[in-house]
Order: structure tokens, then sequence, then C-alpha cells
């Protein structure tokens, strides 16, 4: 048991070449909680010495140099055993934040996700509480719906006769009206005996663009 590590499934490995980092996760709401940086020797050490050998030049710094890519080296060798004891460490560093549900086996929070009072999850023993408020803010929304559902929202509305959402005189939106809000055309709504009447001539126009008599544009 000594040499188990927890929290199989639920954490990702955030190190880098400097050391060694994990973030661990709420398995319920996914929050994230990251583990304190731990520095790697070898990593750091081996770049010191790669750094020192560039500006040292010549043999001793060729040999830095080399001990400090041997250095990084070893570490990537070793990454097995020593990231195993860096995550064992994160583990024992970040447990108390995490409680395993017994019930379902998923591994929470305690600050959100974990119901001390009854030992379990939140998924699995819900906060009455919460629930209550859950419950009650549905049901305001149900019965205010029920209530607008029930007024009366069409008077003044015309909706026994053909809309038109799309004026084609001027190609705004019309209104929904018997004319057109922009500029005033008659929609499919409009009383079928309204006449259009040439501006110029007072010639009968109908659906024409312009008169057919004077040719003045119908506007």
């Amino acid at each position: 048991m000594a040499d188990m590590v927890f929290f199989t499934d639920n954490y990702q490995d955030r190190s880098t070449n400097e050391g060694y980092q994990f973030e661990f996760f709420c398995k319920r709401c996914g929050n994230g909680y990251t583990s304190p940086f731990q520095h790697s020797v070898t990593g750091f050490g081996g770049r010191l010495l790669q750094m020192g050998g560039d500006l040292l030049g010549g043999e001793v710094g060729s040999k830095a140099a080399n001990l400090g890519f041997d250095a990084q080296w070893l570490r990537s060798g070793t990454r097995g055993s020593t990231r195993d004891k860096a995550l064992a460490k994160a583990v024992e560093q970040m447990k108390p934040h995490f409680t395993q549900c017994h019930r379902c086996g998923q591994w929470v929070c305690d600050q959100i996700c974990w119901n001390a009072e009854r030992g379990l999850c939140a998924t699995c023993a819900p906060r009455l509480d919460q629930e209550i408020a859950g419950m009650q803010a549905a049901a305001q929304v149900d019965q205010v719906r029920d209530r607008i559902a029930a007024q009366d929202w069409t008077r003044g509305v015309e909706y026994q006769q053909q809309a038109t959402g799309l004026c084609h005189h001027c190609h705004q939106e019309s209104g929904g009206g018997k004319f057109c809000r922009n500029c005033g055309t008659p929609m499919a709504a409009a009383p079928t005996a309204l006449k259009k009447y040439c501006t110029n001539c007072g010639n009968q126009l109908g659906d024409a663009k312009f008169c057919s008599e004077c040719g003045w544009p119908a506007g």
C-alpha cells in the first residue's frame, strides 16, 4: 500500500524541465487544484552547467556543457522513478482537499462537491438546501410561464390577415402591419380596395414601379 499512488485518472502532469507539478481535478465539478512546484535538481543543475559551459568556452566550457547535457539526459532517463516520487508527494499534499465517495467511487473536492453531513458526494447525496432553492426557482419560472400564457397578448396584433416579413419595396422589415413601417408601402394585409395613383398625372398604378402614362416613378 505504501507504494500505491491514488488519483489514478483525475490528474494531469504539468511538469517541465525545471521540475514537477501536477493538477488534480474533481470528478464532479471539474475544478482543478495544482500541487506545489517541485524543483528538479538534475534538470535545473544540468541547465546551469550547460549555460556555464557555453559562457566559459574552451575545453573547460566544453566539459561543463557536456556534463550539463548528461545531467539533463539522466533526468529524462530516470523520469519514471523520479516522477513517481514527485507524484506520490503531490498526492499526499493534495489528498486533504479531496474525498472519495464510497457509494460511486469518485474523487470529489471537499470545497464544493462533498456532502459532509451525509458522508457522500453531492451527486449521491445532494444538499437539501441547494436542491430546495433550485426547485423553488424552477417552480417560479414555470408559474410565471403559465401566467404569461394565460394573458391575452394578441390585442392589437393583426394575426387574421396574411403577414409580410420583408417589404418588397424597401427590403426592410415591414413590422407585420398593413403598411411597411419604413416606407409606407401596402403589404398583403392592406385592404384590397386600396388604389395607388401616380402623383404626377393621377393615373392608377397598380403594382407598376413607373406610371404607364407619363413614366413617373411610383415612389
